[in-house]
């Protein structure tokens, strides 16, 4: 048989590793830096792109899309040359993979800290940047998809399949879920409303962890693990009931994100019902991992390779374990906003993840280099350090969440809630942040460690940029299935019907959910009470979606008596027609905010945002200063009606052409609402005179930021005329 001889391109694989560790650690020291914030909330006084709000979402793009999105390029690039017994389809398309990504980070860098965000979660980025992702993946996609087409080896292993499966679903996921209308080149608003929009979000949300954090780390955990054990697979039949079945009923658990909520009780209990059943494959998957280290039990002592891979495939089975344990309704009665969330999402993260991620670089580095490792003692001890970081992170968290559910039901023999002041829940966790803290810095320690061992591995080693290899040439074949030949058999070599397969496994879910839920009306009762936001509200809740407001405070209230005696008449689906994007939040470190208008005067919303702690005592909530200074942006607020009225938003032309004339009556009215406090009154005038003195321009209050963000806040939860019965 004649071998052809040919070169895997290891460059590109080297740059994807640089850049997943530089990420790595830039994404991780701003999620500790925003932990410290939980302890010194003023730790960035006064610096509007360093606030936690701004600095939330930087932190998880930065750790999912350009941590572990990095790892994964540079995984699949390494294994699927080698699978497929083929350089890659297109050394320029792997170039514009490369690079396109990196660009796409550095403008979620410099765009997240500026407050411009869509506010949905992990998928903040504005419209361009979303054109820019599609684009880049799409390349991907062409690159990989051209390589399997061009193979060398007529059998596509099961990792393939889970690269597949990865670039056709987040595809799908990223384009519904980033269907928007522009207003301007950095403004835009969802196509979809309120619940419509809630559901599409955690159709995309859910799935963005299990098709960009889950089945690409799979398809790598089946390549590197077998590698690294020197072992086969577990059991080849075992790997195909956990590819379809996951990928299939994976699709439909979006919703037990959503439990309690205003959304449709069928989509509601839909989601519980497939999370339940996403068990099977996923411990199915963790089973194969771990039982392909038979008889390899004891290298794992000695290999910190195996030691890290070990650790990652148990978190995946312990956070998939859990993940369908939150989707009980009784259990995400009590975990849901809470804590416990976070340490859910951490235990995947840093374990499934970060520890998957590190296995393979460790394995990469001496071998794309053609060296060993320069130290097995500082990869062992990166491996303890990470794995006590991991644990003080998690466990902390794990209690916070138990003591903030436990504290938030509980009542006094008269009815009336024990701990009516929800600051009374915050400070009681306040150690727990401490640790988490404290583990979060330990994860870093090691990361760091790593870094410095991979450097010196690099000096010591060669560089081999393009590996010769050779194989033989693939031999044409019928594309009929013989009888020898089992289904899926043949399935492994016709790629096409296997990409064709895969896209309809992971369409049906979300089709059978979102439609109805879009399509027929009576899924979201209208309340005709409720009116679009005046111009002045629609520009106070765009400062909110700046500001990241929704990273801790909830607008909605579920039917529980705890919830409806501490913030008011639970949430409904009417209210939240008009909401473009939804805002319902997904973590309570602040109140619950949907019936918040009128509940406070104006006053304390203006010293409440100038010095939380002036009116909230014990407040971790920072310092907004900006926000009474700057003055508000009217200049799109037309534009941004319009967009609105496109979106079905009723809008009259005469609402829209007295848009100003509004937004200075309302804004006149919160200024006298103002001006009615000595304090206020006395300080406002000084300004002003100062201002006059000095030939310095002054500001009125009624165009200032803050009053819009009070008129938005005023008129949260004020269309059903219900009004709170308990004071935080």
């Amino acid at each position: 048989m004649e071998m052809q001889q040919f070169h895997y391109d290891n460059k590109i694989v080297k740059n994807f590793l640089y850049a997943t560790m530089l990420w790595g650690v830039v994404g991780m020291l701003v999620g500790l830096l925003l932990a410290f914030m939980f302890l010194f909330p003023n730790l960035t006084d006064g610096i509007s792109w360093l606030s936690f709000g701004r600095l939330r979402p930087l932190h998880t793009n930065a750790v999912i899309f350009a941590f572990v999105g990095n790892a994964i390029f540079a995984g699949v690039y390494y294994s699927a040359q080698r699978l497929l017994k083929a350089r890659m389809f297109s050394d320029v398309l792997s170039k514009i993979n490369f690079w396109g990504w990196q660009l796409i980070i550095v403008s979620a860098a410099l765009t997240l800290p500026l407050g411009i965000t869509t506010s949905k979660e992990y998928a903040e980025l504005e419209w361009p940047i979303d054109i820019a992702i599609a684009l880049v993946w799409v390349v991907f996609g062409w690159n990989l998809i051209g390589t399997i087409l061009k193979r060398r080896q007529r059998h596509l292993y099961v990792a393939i399949w889970f690269y597949i499966a990865t670039f056709v679903t987040v595809a799908v996921l990223h384009i519904f879920n980033s269907l928007e209308l522009p207003v301007s080149a950095l403004k835009s608003y969802s196509v979809y409303a309120g619940v419509q929009d809630a559901l599409v979000q955690w159709w995309y949300g859910h799935n963005a962890v299990a098709f960009f954090l889950t089945t690409p780390f799979l398809g790598l955990m089946y390549y590197f693990v077998p590698k690294a054990a020197n072992r086969p697979v577990y059991s080849y039949r075992l790997s195909i009931v956990h590819f379809w079945s996951l990928i299939f009923i994976y699709i439909w658990a979006g919703p037990h994100h959503l439990l309690y909520t205003a959304l449709p009780e069928w989509a509601q209990n839909l989601g519980t019902t497939f999370s339940i059943m996403l068990l099977m494959p996923s411990w199915g998957g963790m089973i194969n991992g771990l039982l392909t280290l038979r008889g390899a039990w004891d290298k794992v002592r000695t290999d910190p390779v195996l030691k890290f891979m070990v650790v990652a495939i148990t978190g995946y089975g312990m956070a998939t374990f859990e993940g369908p344990t939150l989707s009980l309704k009784n259990v995400n009665a009590i975990a849901h906003f809470t804590d416990w969330i976070i340490a859910h999402v951490h235990v995947g993260a840093l374990a499934w993840n970060g520890f998957l991620t590190f296995g393979m670089i460790y394995y990469l580095v001496p071998r794309l280099f053609k060296t060993k490792l320069y130290s097995l003692a500082l990869a062992n001890l990166h491996f303890w350090i990470g794995t006590l970081g991991i644990i003080m992170y998690a466990l902390p968290m794990y209690v916070a969440g138990f003591t903030q559910a436990s504290m938030w039901k509980q009542f006094n023999p008269d009815g009336t809630l024990t701990y009516g002041n929800f600051l009374e829940t915050v400070t009681e966790i306040i150690p727990m942040y401490w640790m988490r803290a404290i583990g979060g810095t330990l994860f870093i320690t090691g990361m760091l460690i790593m870094i410095y061992n991979v450097i010196v591995t690099i000096k010591q080693g060669s560089k081999v940029e393009n590996e010769l290899a050779e194989a033989p040439a693939l031999e044409r074949v019928t594309k009929k299935r013989t009888a020898s030949e089992g289904w899926h058999t043949w399935l492994e070599r016709r790629p096409i019907q296997l990409t064709i397969l895969a896209t309809v496994a992971i369409l049906i879910g979300g089709i059978v959910q979102i439609v109805p839920t879009i399509m027929v009306k009576s899924n979201i009762p209208t309340i005709a009470s409720v009116q679009p936001y005046t111009p002045l509200e629609l520009e106070g809740r765009d400062i909110y979606i700046r500001e990241g407001c929704v990273g801790c405070h909830s607008q909605m209230i579920r039917p529980f008596r705890s919830e409806v005696e501490r913030y008011g008449e639970y949430s409904k689906a009417g209210e939240y027609v008009y909401d473009h994007p939804f805002l319902w939040g997904s973590k309570r470190t602040g109140p619950d905010l949907h019936r918040v208008g009128g509940k406070y005067s104006d006053n304390w919303h203006f010293n409440h945002m100038y010095d939380p702690q002036s009116t909230s005592s014990g407040s971790i909530m920072p310092r907004y200063p900006w926000l009474i200074k700057s003055e508000l942006d009217k200049s799109q607020t037309e534009a941004k009606m319009k967009t609105m009225v496109s979106l079905g938003v009723p809008y009259s032309d005469e609402d829209i052409a007295k848009a100003q004339e509004s937004m200075a009556t309302q804004g006149e009215q919160i200024e006298q609402n103002l001006y009615s406090d000595p304090d206020f009154a006395k300080t406002y005038e000084a300004d002003k005179k100062y201002a006059a003195e000095n030939g310095e321009p002054f500001v009125e209050m009624k165009n200032r930021e803050i009053t819009a963000l009070i008129a938005y806040l005023q008129r949260l939860g004020t269309d059903i005329k219900v009004e709170a019965t308990a004071q935080n």
